[in-house]
């Protein structure tokens, strides 16, 4: 079992429980599933750019992503009905608890200048998305071995109902908040 999957049951759940005090140990928030997005519109015109980002969403994620391609053509794009636009890959269960995991602990602190991640990127139902600029922050991506430096956007979707509930449960869970200016 994955170490963050342990942590949330012995740990988060009775802290949850006691904040919140539900009636129920089925009311605590939980994180469904994470969504890592890489969106490229280059990759419409070069489709060795859209190898280059499987591979590394593969070493991110240690699972293949799903390629995304364009519902309508946009002519101010230049972008046509069935171009590629980007991939995905939704992560759940063991996998997204390991992701979780080298994440918070091990990606983010690599970022230059980390301050934290903004505690105010909560979606009203509690979703938080938090957007990473460069691929290179994760320990599997070898720096000499990329093409070009690519973001990319993850989500986290919990089932807590405010946003309150999902900032405390992502807090407990070890997310590295910024703090602002109110706290």
């Amino acid at each position: 079992m994955a170490r963050m999957k342990t942590y949330y049951k012995d740990t988060v759940v009775p802290a949850l429980f006691k904040k919140f005090s539900y009636k129920s140990v089925m009311q605590v928030p939980k994180i469904n599933k994470i969504v890592v997005n890489v969106a490229s519109g280059a990759c419409k015109d070069n489709p060795k750019i859209v190898d280059a980002i499987i591979g590394d969403i593969k070493k991110i994620t240690g699972q293949k992503p799903v390629i995304c391609k364009a519902k309508k053509s946009v002519a101010n794009f230049k972008l046509r009905e069935g171009n590629i636009i980007g991939l995905k890959v939704t992560l759940r269960d063991t996998v997204m608890y390991e992701f979780l995991d080298r994440f918070f602990n091990v990606a983010l602190p690599r970022v230059r200048d980390f301050r934290g991640i903004s505690p105010d990127a909560f979606d009203g139902r509690g979703n938080y998305s938090v957007g990473i600029k460069e691929q290179l922050i994760f320990p599997e991506i070898e720096y000499d071995k990329i093409d070009a430096v690519r973001g990319m956007d993850i989500s986290f979707v919990t089932t807590a109902k405010t946003d309150e509930e999902a900032r405390e449960l992502l807090s407990l869970m070890g997310a590295p908040f910024a703090k602002s200016a109110a706290q």
